[in-house]
């Protein structure tokens, strides 16, 4: 019969930390919007000094925000769905309102794609006129 011998205890494993020009690079966003997302109460990095430690749920939220950014949501409409993560019910609150906001962006996309889309018909109706009005002057558009 063998033996199992114990393992010997792992060191704790560190979590990982980025300085703010890492967190720039790998984003591709300056570090002043690092910055004003901070100001913002939106990230929170530690602080050595004067230099700005961020951690791994910091990077998670600045992934976040930016996500949020490019759907368009407001910084408030992104504050929002970020703090519900820690408030209760947790998660389950944040996908709830996350779908809703997500719903409330749709519709206002098809609202602006259908004023596009009229805006752009009504444009071509002008646009054919003035050329008719001007061939019948004997002119080329």
């Amino acid at each position: 019969m063998a033996r199992h011998r114990p393992r010997p205890a792992k060191a704790a494993e560190v979590a990982p930390t980025y300085g703010i020009a890492d967190l720039a690079k790998e984003f591709d966003v300056t570090t002043r919007t690092l910055r004003f997302y901070e100001d913002e109460g939106l990230i929170a990095p530690a602080r050595q000094g004067q230099r700005r430690i961020f951690s791994q749920r910091d990077r998670v939220r600045l992934k976040l925000i930016l996500r949020g950014k490019r759907l368009g949501f407001s910084i408030e409409e992104i504050r929002e769905i970020i703090n519900l993560y820690d408030a209760p019910p947790g998660e389950l609150g944040q996908i709830r309102f996350f779908l809703d906001k997500i719903r409330e962006r749709r519709s206002a996309l098809e609202r602006q794609r259908d004023d596009i889309a009229a805006t752009l018909a009504e444009l071509d109706d002008v646009e054919a006129r003035c050329a008719a009005q001007l061939k019948g002057m004997g002119k080329r558009p």
